[in-house]
């Protein structure tokens, strides 16, 4: 499908919308005449297009009008109050949410029934085509709206299609749990600072080991439990080291934070 024959407008430009922005700039599928944005203060879009090279628009019906699919990426508590008056001219458009904890059946009731949408959950690593996108498997969009879509959201790393009732663990995962992966990366840089190794070497060994021992996962399919045992010698180091974490509840604690953010949602 020839992507570059279509616009894409943003309603909302701010953190997410940004990232997905870069992460579609830095491919040779789509270019800055195509990308659009709307958000309510101007000076900021001003500056925050101008860096990417893309084009702001001074209200969001401009936009919608101008543009063949929308990028929902405003806070879920403005979407009814930004998008219900505009209905009529949403209702040829392709939309496409990114806005967190809204599933398909949240628009219904402000969106002309015919209107194409499918709700998304990027995470930040798009903007450097390495992210996660989960479409939500209920959705109402043509073969080939979802074709063109899944096609745009490909060029920003992985597209898994997620059912309904799953979205929010599978998010939590693929969008919450990174900040896990950041609390383990600095505490484990901190353990080699604190033995002589310099900070920056330490930040550099640990990313790339976490990013090569997740990348070994995915090409071997193996259980991570078998790859643990494949690095651990009866009476060895390592795994004294998983004897340590098992005294402090690591697993645990992860569990129970995963437990944590689901109860609170």
């Amino acid at each position: 499908m020839k992507i570059y024959n279509y616009k894409i407008g943003f309603v909302g430009f701010g953190n997410m919308g940004q990232a997905i922005a870069r992460g579609w700039l830095q491919s040779d599928f789509v270019h800055p005449d195509q990308l659009y944005a709307s958000a309510r203060n101007q000076e900021r879009l001003q500056r925050n297009t101008e860096a990417l090279g893309i084009t702001a628009v001074s209200s969001n019906k401009e936009l919608i009008e101008m543009v063949d699919i929308v990028i929902i990426a405003v806070k879920p508590y403005q979407i009814r109050d930004i998008f219900e008056p505009l209905k009529e001219q949403l209702k040829d458009k392709i939309l496409v949410s990114v806005a967190v904890n809204i599933l398909f059946k949240d628009f219904d009731a402000y969106l002309l029934e015919e209107t194409q949408h499918l709700s998304t959950l990027p995470n930040t690593p798009v903007s450097i085509r390495k992210g996660i996108t989960l479409f939500e498997e209920t959705h109402n969009l043509s073969e080939r709206s979802f074709d063109l879509v899944k096609e745009l959201f490909e060029i920003l790393g992985h597209v898994e299609v997620v059912p309904t009732e799953q979205m929010g663990i599978a998010g939590l995962i693929s969008g919450s749990a990174p900040a896990f992966v950041d609390v383990f990366t600095e505490a484990l840089a901190d353990a080699a600072v604190k033995h002589g190794l310099n900070r920056q070497t330490a930040y550099q060994l640990v990313s790339q080991m976490i990013s090569g021992t997740g990348q070994l996962q995915l090409k071997t399919g193996k259980h991570p439990g078998v790859l643990k045992d494949e690095i651990t010698q009866p009476g060895g180091t390592t795994i004294q080291g998983l004897s340590a974490l098992e005294k402090n509840n690591f697993r645990g604690a992860i569990i129970e934070a995963v437990d944590t953010i689901l109860e609170n949602e």
